[in-house]
């Protein structure tokens, strides 16, 4: 059994049984949307009520006449769902604006928001999810999506990660971070970059610069992201810490462009070139910038104006040089995350195969063909760690879609990510594909054979034929499995899986081409997901479950053979 640590961040030390509840001091209003709370710094904390059904309310932080921060928050009007932690400054005022309907002055007083504000020395982050998975990595609090800037550095991974720490809903764009020596139990971390006067941070990469080609130390670990402002430009940070904290690069912007979605700059060392590349999104086509110093940047080329499915912007590049199995070549992947557009709605991720020489990508497929990563649901954003050992190809995704992802049925945290994945090339029928396998660490992973499903386990089928495998429980919830050999397809069907009720987008099947026959699928289940591969990488397929209760019940037809294993 593995020995989960309790997700309780620094912000955590004792639970909120042990707060002295006090109330925020009177606040002055000042016009129909408009008040300022002077605030206390006898505490750490103002802990904020949250309602997500609001609009939000605009708060800038003024210290010594001088605004030294903004944020926006849902301020509770009449219930409260959920408190989140502002961390109090000396001498700091709230000037704070509502939006929405408000129809008078003397409405605005009768607000909870005021009574129930309260300062505290701790903020609890114990787990009251129901859906809160166990093995997989989620913020300790608070909305999260793509994740950013992973890499590895003397025996830890290092996941940042699009994060709000003042609701569980999108907004205030800005690093969250946590760590990992096994990629399956994460420590929070304090937040790693926050918005600037360049604007809030969006998606990026980070790099390990071993031969201090910046100038700023060997080892440095090179932060690149999106400030989204009036314009999304490209800005750069550095740590000299091992990626604990930053200091932002004194001359950002580094790139900029005429471009309206301008974004997630993916770079690494280009081994076969002798220099840096950087990959962008620009719309709907990537750009492809070199450097020998990271600072300064050239444009090379762009790929995709032709190529591929457009159903949405583009986003969150990646490029890397991979093997092909059973051969001996090698060729690039280029991954291109999409929204929406992707097979069954929503935001997914695509790829392209082909040569890169440093300068240009040339794609060997056909430009009308798309390949996806994942032909499930819920796999978006999808990136891989810089540094990682034994030139390991290590990817993380969000594990969710960004029809939905606002509303799941959850509400003190929103998002998890996907298992890590390693990647690889096959090929099949003339065609090179992406491979997607469950990372080692996973293996390692494994507890004891158990009889029935629970709701944190490790399902392996043993296949000989078709085969249908049913995930249930006590009030009939169920997820159906279904392999067919004839026709090389997998599909999961979740539509009476639990509570399916939230988004119209939720109920679906999910179908997948096997590129062959499958010989064994591993599915890994926890509390709130479902992800199933073919054991020699040629499928996978990712989709979120709201069970009312676990499913405990599992049943087989065809020819397979099950085994279970605790995790």
């Amino acid at each position: 059994m593995i020995k989960i640590k309790k997700r309780i961040s620094l912000l955590a030390m004792i639970f909120a049984t042990a707060f002295g509840t006090v109330n925020a001091q009177e606040a002055q209003f000042l016009g129909e949307r408009h008040a300022m709370v002077r605030l206390s710094a006898e505490k750490k904390y103002l802990l904020l009520p949250v309602e997500e059904r609001q609009e939000m309310a605009h708060l800038r932080v003024i210290k010594n006449n001088q605004l030294v921060k903004t944020l926006n928050c849902r301020l509770a009007v009449n219930k409260v769902d959920y408190y989140v932690p502002y961390e109090v400054g000396t001498g700091e005022l709230f000037d704070i604006t509502f939006n929405g309907p408000i129809s008078h002055g003397e409405a605005m007083k009768k607000f909870v928001c005021w009574e129930k504000m309260k300062y505290s020395d701790s903020f609890d982050t114990k787990n009251v999810e129901k859906h809160r998975p166990v093995y997989h990595h989620t913020p300790a609090y608070g909305w999260m999506n793509d994740p950013n800037g992973m890499f590895y550095k003397d025996g830890v991974w290092h996941l940042y990660y699009q994060y709000n720490p003042y609701g569980s809903q999108w907004e205030n764009m800005s690093w969250g971070h946590s760590t990992s020596t096994d990629l399956i139990t994460w420590t929070p971390q304090p937040i790693a970059l926050m918005g600037d006067g360049l604007g809030t941070i969006f998606s990026g990469s980070c790099v390990v610069d071993h031969k201090n080609t910046a100038g700023f130390g060997e080892g440095a670990v090179i932060a690149f992201y999106t400030s989204a402002g009036p314009s999304q430009t490209q800005s750069m940070a550095y740590s000299t810490d091992n990626g604990k904290t930053f200091t932002k690069y004194v001359k950002n912007p580094i790139i900029t462009s005429v471009a309206r979605d301008f974004r997630d700059p993916h770079v690494f060392w280009n081994e076969d070139a002798g220099f840096w590349n950087l990959i962008l999104a620009a719309g709907q086509e990537m750009q492809i910038y070199s450097s020998q110093n990271l600072k300064e940047w050239k444009l090379e080329s762009s790929f995709g104006k032709e190529y591929g499915n457009h159903g949405g912007v583009w986003e969150c590049p990646d490029l890397m040089k991979l093997p092909v199995k059973g051969t001996n070549k090698e060729k690039w992947m280029l991954i291109c995350n999409i929204n929406p557009g992707g097979p069954f709605g929503g935001s997914a991720t695509q790829y392209f195969i082909g040569s890169f020489d440093g300068h240009q990508f040339v794609c060997e497929d056909e430009p009308s063909e798309t390949k996806w990563m994942d032909y499930g649901k819920d796999h978006y954003a999808t990136v891989t760690f810089d540094n990682a050992p034994d030139n390991r190809r290590c990817a993380i995704a969000w594990m969710s879609n960004w029809q939905y992802a606002n509303i799941v049925p959850t509400m003190q945290f929103r998002s998890a990510n996907s298992i890590v994945r390693e990647f690889g090339l096959f090929e099949y029928d003339g065609e090179t594909y992406c491979s997607v396998s469950p990372a080692i660490e996973m293996s390692k992973a494994r507890g004891k054979r158990i009889a029935t499903p629970s709701e944190t386990c490790e399902i392996v089928v043993t296949l000989s034929g078709d085969a249908q495998i049913t995930l249930r429980n006590s009030k009939n919830e169920r997820v159906v499995m279904t392999y067919d050999a004839q026709e090389e397809t997998f599909d999961m069907d979740r539509r009476h899986s639990g509570n399916v009720s939230f988004s119209d987008a939720f109920p679906i099947s999910t179908v997948s081409p096997t590129y062959g026959k499958v010989r064994e699928l591993r599915i890994f289940v926890d509390k709130c997901s479902i992800e199933a591969f073919d054991s020699e990488g040629k499928m996978c397929m990712t989709n979120l479950v709201f069970p009312s209760e676990p499913y405990n019940r599992i049943s087989v037809k065809g020819k397979a053979k099950v085994k279970i294993y605790s995790l």
